[in-house]
């Protein structure tokens, strides 16, 4: 039985690739292709991709096909949808983020080779969904969002702002005066300025990559969409800027222990010092130099922040939708 697996480009095609080597167990062969393709391009509704990967299905001969994505879809209670199965056509719609943030690619695998089952099973309905709803499945959705997102690939953006901000921290460590306020602050005030400094440069990120997502139209659908989108861009961004943070932090830490002795330190700003104290220092200069070198520098390039923000996927959808944009860039 020949099965194809069409992906939307990047992260599902990676997924579909792994699944390459589906078998049927006892129940005979499997001879799956996979097809690279944005078959979900322009448009969000099932109902219209379902009727793509038929007319797929027909062109190549195949004798069933799943669709792999990584938008999110939704079902008409509101709910998030894993699977959308249409017996009768062959066809079946599997969304990525439904799956989660952990161990997707065995989720995967043995999701579509469930569907894949099912729809050779003759006594299967004609239509069938799995559905992920409640708190636990929109936290559910939106870790895989995030996956798909990789918030790793910020870094590789954000590497002037980082380089900048290691400047700064290099020389803010060797000043005596930040000896003496890092001295003077409670471990509240130092996480108050931690999160402080990691919400300004998530904002500034927000505001300078123009990564607000608003609502194509005035309907719940459109509203919720763009609410989802838009938590996870800040969660992509909250924990790519942690990692940048993180960094930081711990060059900032082998800088001091290298260059500076407590005892001197303590003296001068006037109480005993240890090194448990340079790690405080290093603690306070990274949020000080997240601030002050991190936005006083400007992106190594918007493509690279907005590739981490959103998934490849919703970035070629935001293209197609705004052609305006691409027409400025030449």
């Amino acid at each position: 039985m020949r099965v194809g697996l069409v992906a939307d480009p990047h992260a599902p095609t990676e997924v579909a690739r792994h699944l390459a080597d589906l078998h049927a167990d006892d129940e005979g062969s499997w001879d799956v292709d996979v097809v690279s393709e944005p078959f979900t391009t322009g448009s969000e509704d099932v109902r219209t991709a379902v009727e793509r990967l038929e007319d797929r299905r027909r062109d190549e001969g195949w004798d069933l096909v799943v669709g792999l994505t990584e938008l999110p879809l939704h079902d008409e209670e509101g709910g998030h949808l894993l699977v959308d199965t249409d017996t009768a056509r062959r066809v079946a719609v599997v969304s990525l983020p439904a799956l989660g943030g952990v161990r997707r690619h065995a989720r995967a695998r043995r999701a579509v080779g469930s569907v894949v089952r099912s729809m050779t099973d003759e006594d299967s309905p004609d239509d069938g969904r799995v559905s992920v709803a409640g708190a636990r499945g929109r936290a559910r959705v939106l870790t895989g969002m995030v996956l798909a997102n990789r918030p790793w690939l910020l870094v590789p953006g954000l590497k002037s702002a980082l380089v900048a901000a290691l400047a700064t921290g290099a020389v803010a460590t060797v000043n005596s005066t930040v000896w003496v306020l890092a001295d003077s602050l409670s471990w509240w005030r130092l996480v108050v300025a931690s999160v402080v400094s990691v919400g300004l440069v998530v904002g500034w990120l927000v505001v300078d990559a123009e990564l607000w997502d608003r609502p194509d139209d005035d309907t719940a659908a459109a509203r919720h969409r763009s609410r989802l989108y838009n938590a996870s861009t800040l969660a992509t961004l909250l924990v790519g800027v942690l990692i940048c943070y993180l960094v930081l932090y711990l060059i900032n830490l082998l800088w001091a222990l290298f260059v500076l002795d407590p005892s001197v330190v303590g003296s001068t700003a006037g109480s005993s010092y240890g090194y448990g104290d340079l790690a405080v220092l290093a603690w306070f200069v990274a949020s000080a130099a997240t601030v002050g070198g991190g936005l006083g520098s400007g992106l190594e390039s918007d493509e690279a922040v907005r590739a981490a923000a959103y998934s490849k996927r919703e970035e070629e959808r935001r293209n197609r939708l705004e052609p305006d944009a691409d027409d400025d860039d030449r």
